[in-house]
């Protein structure tokens, strides 16, 4: 890691952690439910991740003002993904960016399109 970037973290379910640990995230958390939830808090009031993964299947166990949380901050920006096999649908590219930056990316031209 660069010296002064903030690592990665991701709590979910087993199936969900396990798999991004694979791919070389070290900073794992098993949890479900309202532990999960009260987890995902205090990695969130930590600062010291940049970036927090966290299972979609924790958002209805958190409080209504720390889901708005969740929902403005940028540092560390939580990103909720459905846990694997749930057929849930993850959270566009486009909707992300208007969420985290205020930008409508479906409006933008690339340079030299007509």
């Amino acid at each position: 890691m660069h010296e002064g970037r903030k690592p990665i973290a991701v709590i979910g379910e087993r199936e969900l952690v396990i798999g991004l640990r694979l791919i070389g995230l070290r900073d794992t958390f098993i949890g479900s439910s309202e532990a999960g939830a009260n987890e995902l808090v205090s990695l969130v009031k930590s600062g010291k991740y940049s970036l927090i993964l966290a299972s979609e299947e924790l958002r209805p166990f958190l409080s209504a003002q720390a889901r708005t949380a969740f929902e403005r901050t940028l540092d560390p920006l939580v990103v909720f993904l459905p846990t694997p096999g749930t057929g849930e649908e993850e959270e566009s590219v486009s909707a992300l960016a208007k969420r985290v930056l205020g930008i409508s990316v479906e409006n933008l031209r690339m340079p030299g399109a007509k």
